[in-house]
């Protein structure tokens, strides 16, 4: 019997929307896995996505920001399948609330950097002593740090100056980055005379040209541990990106940008 026109057509509009269909779920499937790091770990994490790819031909999608943030969204329902923070106890937040698949892993210690633009009248100097001396004579204006309320390098820069007895001084000239990073730009870019940043990022190219750093003695705040987490759902190409980072090659990418390696099986 001859087909109609009519229902012709709505067998052609029948397939189209199966295609589509496949096709999403196709899409789907193929999208990246998206993985949340700290600030801190931008340029360590760009190169480590370029080698896991260059090394076995998947890719991962890195979304940076502050560690606090990261735990509102992930307890919110982001989809993120992989956690790096720069603090081990955001991590544990996640791990008590059931939102992981174990503990995670410690990947890296952190160091912070006293950092000051070329063109400013302040000295880089770990102990912080011309920090001091500026504050008494009239150079500091203002001074760079992340937001203690939710960055892990913000708070640690906040328990080194109460070490050194500068923060009731200091606090009123402070400038707050939402995350190191912007703490970075912020203490670079004329917005800061100087700031306290992650050392990894004082090492960058950009930075490292555009002003000088000093390290602040790791023994004047609490260690900044840092560890990572595979997330509730987290699929099987996000834990084969978690290996690598924890494999030789991702530790000496690691290492490569400032930060401490810890002995494996920490």
């Amino acid at each position: 019997m001859p087909v109609s026109r009519s229902a012709l057509l709505w067998r052609l509009l029948a397939a189209s929307l199966v295609f589509a269909v496949l096709w999403q779920t196709h899409a789907s499937a193929e999208k990246p896995p998206v993985v949340a790091a700290a600030a801190s770990l931008q340029l360590a994490m760009r190169d480590m996505a370029v080698a896991f790819t260059a090394k076995t031909g998947r890719k991962v999608e890195i979304a940076f920001g502050s560690s606090g943030n990261f735990v509102r969204q992930i307890q919110q329902g982001a989809p993120y399948e992989m956690f790096l923070s720069a603090d081990e106890e955001f991590v544990d937040i996640l791990v008590e609330a059931g939102l992981t698949q174990g503990r995670g892993d410690l990947y890296a210690l952190g160091r912070l950097a006293l950092i000051i633009p070329k063109n400013s009248r302040l000295k880089a100097d770990g102990t912080l002593s011309d920090l001091r001396a500026a504050l008494s004579d009239g150079r500091l204006k203002r001074f760079a740090i992340a937001n203690p309320k939710h960055a892990p390098y913000g708070r640690r820069a906040a328990e080194a100056l109460r070490h050194a007895a500068l923060w009731d001084e200091i606090e009123e000239r402070l400038v707050f980055g939402e995350n190191v990073a912007q703490a970075a730009q912020f203490a670079t870019s004329g917005n800061a005379d100087g700031g306290i940043i992650a050392h990894a990022l004082a090492l960058t190219p950009s930075l490292s040209q555009a002003s000088t750093f000093a390290l602040i003695p790791d023994d004047w705040h609490t260690p900044l541990r840092q560890r990572m987490v595979l997330l509730s759902g987290a699929g099987e190409a996000t834990a084969t990106f978690y290996n690598f980072v924890m494999s030789p090659e991702g530790r000496a990418i690691l290492d490569r940008f400032g930060f401490i390696v810890p002995a494996e099986g920490l």
